[in-house]
């Protein structure tokens, strides 16, 4: 579809194909409507447009079919939401209904899915309607913004191609046709010429987006909907304004030139980057208005000063009248106007000064704290701000500090007070210099001087009055020996009448003596020692002892001093240590002694120590820097307590011998240690006072103990056990002529006794070995000829061949040979173990016998062995009750 005009021919021959071709296809009007589609359909796509009318002049409801498709009232089919078209063609019926004449039609739609081509025609009877694609083309349109007709004007022509073979009628859609703004656009169907019915304002419409439709009489669609974009143009009908209709910038005064004020904007609803919203900025006044202090920059809007001399104390706001003008600042450009405000910041450029160059009052002496004078000052900077709130210095006149200077906040004048007495007879008159500043810096202005301080001068007349007496000086410093006896007597505090400037008729009281070491002369003042004076007591602060004493006149007016009693340190304390420490020998062997010496440092350290004759066998001391000392264990010595004699000796050989007692702890740190006392050497214990459930615990746990004992006895004294020795060949021996041991072997079937306790009554003999199925006539193979034992009975010298006879094979041995051999001898390893001091297990212990075979050449088998000891078998009286276990599997059952 293209703009084209009229093809030439006989106009009544195009009339009459026409009318011919409404006739033929009125019957299918309201049937049947073809339209080409693409297969993917977005939501709120135009797919087509049909014409109710030719069904119903006035259709009352239209609806689809289809869910994905939804009828305006004009006959504009949209999607409702995204398709995907899979088949090559589509059908849906648009229902139409009169209620007035009760009729109802259906429109079928045909949806072709463009690229899928279906050999259906459209009209079996008319070959001449079969759609073909045909050239449809937008053409660029503008309109003129609030134009001025005649309406309604022309603005387009849009013309299909396949009018060549159809009567296309040709209709549009979107903003300002169907939608907001209603009715600005129509289009002729027959001749596809668009018209606009009235002028259009591009800041409310910047352009139309509208689409174009051909179809035929029957409602097919030979073309796609042809988009046109009809823009509006822009007509200089805004004047640009300010931004903000009040503006407010501030600057500081006595800035500098070039100085940015602050930075205007103005807006312009014409179409931007055109010369109808290119603005220029113009400065029309100044209020007030000489001399000139500000310029604007034509393009940026930014205000600047021209020169250094701005004042608030002169002005402090200014006025400026602004123009902003489009078109570039032509004379024939829109413009509007504005005001600016600009304020002056203050700075501190004025110094402030008296209202009066001098000032003169007057003051009783001895008053304190009281207000003699107030003064004002005038400062020209803006009020109750750090630029003009007044700070009073007295510069001269007040060495003494008898005057004080402040500033009341509320009037910022300068208040003057008496804080220290004055005194008549001393000074009758003082003058003062006072000076004031700001408590800001002073700022240099480009037109002002450097800055001076204001100074006044103040005459204070000092008024005589009857006083009472002073105390002058208020502290009096008096030297005494350490140790002064009672009955001394000291200089004492002497307060003057200022009126006769001595002492006389003056009565003095003592209102202040911690420890009560002195009495005061009523009317001399001089003092008396009531106790001796003791430089270590603890009301003595730094070697200093404080007397404080009120000296009265007869009219009962006082003062009050402080004695100072400076006490000259004598060397009467020996050094002390602590009475007990504790060694603890996982952490360190040895002990630190810190002395302290109650005596100042020039009768303290160094220290000499010295371990007293009776304590050097055991300690060794060492000294270390002259004030500390280290105790040494010359050797590793029991957990117990000690007790130390230790002299002690200052730099002037003061001394005092101290016992020290010494804790030898198993632990790691003194807190650690829970030692008991017992077996104490050298401890002198301290009198303790046992309480009455102490003394009732001991009686019980005394009788308890006896009770025990007694019973113990009592069972020893009846109890009677056969000697015997274990059934060797019943509880251990096996026949054995392997080279491994037998398993009852290995285990510990005997077992030896660690330690000796009790004496066995019952003597133990030997007797016939034998138990409940053992064989006892089996032989062993023994070594031969390895053992002997010097017998203590028989003196003589036995082996094994001796105890089993002469002129018998002594190659093998029967049981009872074995027996009668090794019995005495393990009865005697027994006893040897078990009279260890340590009751450890002899080293040559019981262990596991290997055969080696007949004739073998093996040693001694370990505890069987005999290691000629000269004991004989007597200990098998006085076996232990550790031992009774074993004595009990030897008797015969």
């Amino acid at each position: 579809m293209a703009v084209a005009s009229a093809a030439p021919g006989s106009i009544f021959r195009k009339q009459l194909l026409f009318c011919l071709l409404v006739l033929i296809l009125s019957c299918d009007a309201c049937r049947k409507i073809s339209l080409q589609v693409p297969s993917h359909l977005q939501a709120e796509t135009l797919v087509g447009k049909v014409n109710p009318k030719e069904c119903f002049q006035s259709a009352s409801l239209i609806l689809s079919s289809d869910p994905d498709f939804r009828i305006l009232e004009d006959g504009s089919i949209y999607t409702t939401h995204d398709l995907i078209l899979s088949s090559a063609r589509k059908s849906f019926y648009i229902s139409l209904s009169d209620d007035q004449r009760q009729e109802q039609k259906e429109i079928e739609i045909v949806l072709d899915v463009r690229g899928k081509k279906v050999p259906k025609k459209r009209h079996t009877k008319d070959p001449v309607l079969k759609r073909s694609k045909r050239r449809w083309a937008p053409i660029p349109c503008s309109l003129m913004e609030n134009s001025l007709g005649p309406f309604p004007q022309h603005v387009q022509q849009v013309q299909s191609d396949a009018a060549q073979n159809y009567t296309i009628f040709y209709s549009i859609s979107g903003p300002g046709v169907d939608k907001e703004p209603f009715n600005l656009f129509y289009i002729d169907k027959d001749t596809g010429d668009i018209f606009c019915t009235r002028s259009i304002d591009r800041e409310q419409y910047e352009q139309f987006p509208l689409y174009a439709y051909a179809t035929t009489a029957d409602g097919y669609a030979p073309e796609y909907p042809l988009p046109l974009l009809f823009k509006v143009e822009d007509d200089n009908d805004n004047a640009p304004y300010f931004e903000n209709k009040v503006t407010i910038f501030s600057v500081p005064e006595n800035c500098r030139t070039g100085t940015s004020v602050g930075q205007v904007t103005a807006i312009d609803h014409d179409e931007p980057d055109t010369l109808h919203t290119r603005l220029k900025y113009k400065i029309l006044q100044q209020i007030p208005d000489h001399p000139k202090h500000f310029s604007i920059h034509p393009d940026t809007g930014v205000i600047t000063t021209t020169t250094p001399l701005l004042d608030r104390e002169k002005c402090d706001t200014y006025q400026l009248i602004m123009e902003v003008r489009d078109m570039g600042g032509q004379p024939f450009g829109l413009f509007n106007t504005g005001t600016i405000t600009i304020s002056l910041e203050d700075e501190n450029d004025n110094s402030p000064y008296f209202t009066e160059t001098s000032y003169f009052t007057e003051v009783e002496e001895n008053r304190i704290d009281v207000e003699i004078l107030r003064m004002a000052v005038h400062d020209q900077d803006l009020p109750n701000t750090p630029h003009s709130k007044a700070i009073y210095k007295i510069l001269q006149g007040n060495e003494n500090g008898n005057f004080k200077i402040s500033t009341d906040p509320n009037t910022n004048e300068a208040v003057l007070c008496v804080v220290k007495p004055l005194n008549y007879e001393v000074h009758r008159e003082v003058v003062l210099q006072i000076g004031v500043l700001n408590e800001a810096q002073f700022a240099k202005a480009a037109n002002s001087k450097a800055p001076t301080m204001c100074t006044t001068t103040v005459t204070v007349k000092i008024k005589d009055s009857d006083e009472g007496p002073e105390c002058q000086p208020p502290v009096k410093v008096l030297q005494s020996t350490d140790g002064l006896p009672v009955g001394k007597e000291l200089q004492g505090y002497k307060a003057l009448d200022p009126e006769t400037r001595s002492s006389e008729g003056l009565r003095y009281k003592k209102i202040g003596d911690e420890d009560n070491w002195f009495e005061i002369n009523e009317h001399t003042g001089d003092l008396r020692t009531i106790k001796v004076l003791d430089r270590e007591s603890k009301f003595v602060k730094h070697d200093q002892y404080n007397v404080s004493v009120v000296a009265m006149d007869a009219a009962g007016r006082s003062c009050t001093g402080t004695l100072v009693v400076l006490l000259e340190d004598n060397n009467d304390h020996p050094p002390q240590i602590d009475k007990e420490v504790t060694i603890c020998q996982h952490a360190k062997d040895y002990a630190v002694l810190e002395p302290v010496d109650a005596d100042g440092p020039e009768n303290g350290p160094p220290f000499e120590f010295f371990l007293d004759d009776s304590a050097n066998k055991l300690w060794n001391l060492e000294t270390k820097d002259g004030k500390t000392a280290i105790l040494h264990q010359r050797q590793i010595l029991d957990y117990n307590y000690y007790t130390v004699p230790i002299i002690i000796k200052d730099r002037h050989g003061l001394d005092a011998k101290h016992m020290l007692t010494v804790r030898v702890c198993d632990c790691t740190t003194p807190s650690d240690c829970k030692m008991n006392i017992k077996n104490v050497r050298d401890f002198k214990p301290s009198n303790v006072i046992l309480g009455r459930w102490a003394i009732l615990a001991m009686v019980l746990g005394s009788a308890l103990l006896l009770c025990i004992l007694f019973t113990c006895f009592c069972v020893t004294a009846k109890r009677t056990v056969k000697k015997c020795f274990p059934d060797v060949a019943q509880q251990n021996l096996i026949v054995s002529n392997t080279e491994g041991p037998g398993e009852e072997v290995m285990e510990a079937n005997i077992r030896l006794p660690t330690q000796t306790s009790n004496i066995c009554d019952t003597s133990m003999s030997g007797g016939t070995l034998g138990g409940q199925g053992v064989k006892t006539q089996q032989s062993f193979e023994m070594v031969k000829g390895g053992y002997t034992l010097d017998s203590s009975k028989g003196g003589g010298h036995q082996t094994l061949e001796s105890v089993k006879g002469a002129g018998q094979d002594t190659g093998r041995y029967t049981y009872t040979d074995w027996h009668s051999f090794t019995q005495p001898r393990l009865g005697e390893k027994v006893y040897l173990c078990g009279q260890d001091e340590e009751h450890k297990h002899s080293e040559d212990y019981v262990r596991s016998y290997n055969y080696e075979g007949k004739g073998s050449v093996a040693g001694s088998v370990g505890c069987c062995s005999d290691r000629q000891e000269e004991e004989g078998l007597e200990f098998l009286d006085h076996l232990e009750p550790k031992f009774r276990t074993l004595a009990k599997t030897c008797v015969k059952k």
